[in-house]
Order: C-alpha cells, then structure tokens, then sequence
C-alpha cells in the first residue's frame, strides 16, 4: 500500500491485477486500485475533482481528469474516511500511475489540491 498525506488528508492505495478483464496477448493488463482517503483535518472537506495521469513501460502518458471520483463528489468529516475501487488498463506489463484531488474545505469553501501517492501497476508474472 502506498500512503502520503497533504495538508491533513492521508491518501492511501492498494492494487491488484485483474486477471478476469485481461488479456495478456492482446497487450491488456487491467488493474484494480483500492483507494482510502482520511480526513485528519479539523473542519469537514469534499472531493471535488481528480486528475490522474497513467504511464506505461514506455513512457506514454494518458490523463485522466474530472469530477469527483466514481460518480460522487463526497464530503468527509474530519476523523472520517471515504474509499473506493475503480480499474484501470495499461498496454505494458509495466505501468504507474499517480495524481491529486481537488479537495473544498466546507468551512471557508477554500480549494485545495492532496497529492494522490505514486502506485505502480505490475503483471504478477514478472515477479516470479
């Protein structure tokens, strides 16, 4: 698992390859992301928007940006926790990926950007 915090919100992601959607020889390798976000704050946020960008053992970068995430634009009381799942297909056996999420403190409705941690998407049978 991969965690960093930013101005008081911890970012935490786990993955795993999805060998169900994959397909190897036809270069799609699908991971699923797992991700736990922690409001360590004392005032209560919203995730407003994400960016992701998504690299492949070449160096090909694809961005991802928009609101929310999954459809939802949650709000996260201070000591609370958000998390999710979503997926993610690279063309390489290799891939990473990372970003930020657009966070609102609903006390003063300032924005804020929060660091999503560096995550690295692997095909397990490199590891072995």
């Amino acid at each position: 698992m991969q965690t960093t915090t930013t101005n008081g919100i911890r970012i935490s992601v786990r993955t795993f390859y999805n060998k169900e959607h994959s397909d190897p020889v036809q270069k799609k390798f699908v991971h699923v992301y797992e991700v736990l976000i922690e409001n360590l704050t004392d005032y209560p946020v919203q995730l407003m928007a994400r960016h992701w960008r998504i690299f492949d053992a070449y160096g090909v970068k694809r961005e991802i940006i928009g609101e929310g995430v999954i459809g939802k634009q949650p709000i996260i009381q201070p000591g609370d926790y958000h998390s999710y799942s979503s997926w993610c297909p690279v063309t390489t056996e290799i891939g990473r990926m990372d970003g930020r999420y657009q966070m609102a403190d609903m006390n003063s409705d300032e924005k804020f950007y929060v660091s999503i941690p560096s995550f690295d998407l692997v095909f397990p049978f490199l590891l072995n």
